[in-house]
């Protein structure tokens, strides 16, 4: 008997978690500036309530960074052995990536720190450049990353040295091991020009927007600890950018090696994990319709 996987059609769980032994699975659409540490504790009260069973395992298969939204696999009970395999399946990303400026983070979370050339910059230059990073390569994960340095969380670390004023780009390269990494497919979906810096806001994609207001809903769930920069106004050149790749691909380290591939700059300003393994966003739930789904009150 495999896990139950639970779709936005489905009528509510029995409240008897017995009747479910192999776990389930819920593919939530993580909403915007919401860390994937704060839907798990969202829908594990919310299980705890409904099984009545406080030692409950819930876990998540995959961390998706705050500023990210998309598939995020909750696993509740014996699923939760299956959370490694299912991190191991490959992903695909949505991602827009703003040239001619870095950030600290190489998204949104720290504010631009340098700005570099970017007239040159086309999306005959970005199409060119996509062909380089397909297949097997070697990528340095951001400073600002969940990877262990010596025990200590890399995060920790690149805001220490970033409080001291230190190029995080070298300390990377210093502290964090090199992982391969497979990028398979790479799709320049959406290409908008520079401009001046007086030039209006850039075009924001649908999915960008998708990214922003998913969370009318769920607002007051979001992070007040995780910052947001608006680079828009700044006129610069940006691309959306489908991405299918194995696990371990640091959208953000990509977005910082295309702007330096293109004699540039770069970093994110939106992302979407569009799919992991089988799961697709499409078919994902929101928070909302998994609390409902597991509601106490029914």
């Amino acid at each position: 008997m495999e896990a139950l996987i639970l779709t936005p059609d489905m009528a509510p769980l029995s409240r008897n978690i017995e009747d479910y032994p192999e776990g389930i699975i819920i593919p939530i659409d993580k909403p915007y500036r919401w860390t994937s540490a704060d839907v798990i504790r969202k829908v594990k009260y919310t299980a705890i309530r409904h099984f009545g069973k406080k030692n409950l395992k819930v876990g998540h298969a995959g961390t998706l960074d705050p500023l990210a939204t998309g598939v995020l696999l909750v696993c509740i009970g014996k699923a939760t052995k299956l959370a490694e395999e299912l991190q191991s399946h490959d992903k695909e990303y949505v991602a827009g990536v703003t040239f001619g400026a870095t950030t600290p983070s190489y998204d949104l979370e720290k504010e631009i720190d340098r700005f570099c050339p970017h007239e040159h910059i086309t999306a005959e230059a970005v199409s060119a450049a996509l062909t380089a990073f397909i297949g097997e390569q070697d990528q340095v994960a951001p400073l600002f990353s969940a990877k262990s340095v010596d025990g200590v969380r890399a995060y920790e670390l690149a805001r220490k040295l970033h409080a001291e004023g230190k190029t995080l780009d070298e300390a990377a390269q210093e502290l964090i091991r090199v992982a391969k990494i497979n990028i398979t497919e790479l799709e320049l979906m959406e290409f908008v020009a520079g401009g001046d810096m007086s030039s209006p806001a850039i075009t924001i994609t649908e999915i960008s927007k998708q990214d922003r207001s998913n969370t009318t809903n769920e607002k007051s769930n979001a992070s007040s600890r995780i910052n947001v920069t608006d680079n828009s106004e700044l006129g610069l050149p940006r691309a959306v950018v489908r991405m299918a790749c194995s696990k371990g691909t640091y959208v953000r380290a990509f977005a910082r090696d295309l702007g330096e591939a293109l004699g540039s700059g770069a970093h994110l300003d939106s992302l979407q994990r569009s799919r992991s393994g089988i799961f697709r966003v499409e078919n994902a739930l929101t928070v909302e319709q998994a609390v409902k789904a597991l509601s106490h009150e029914q």
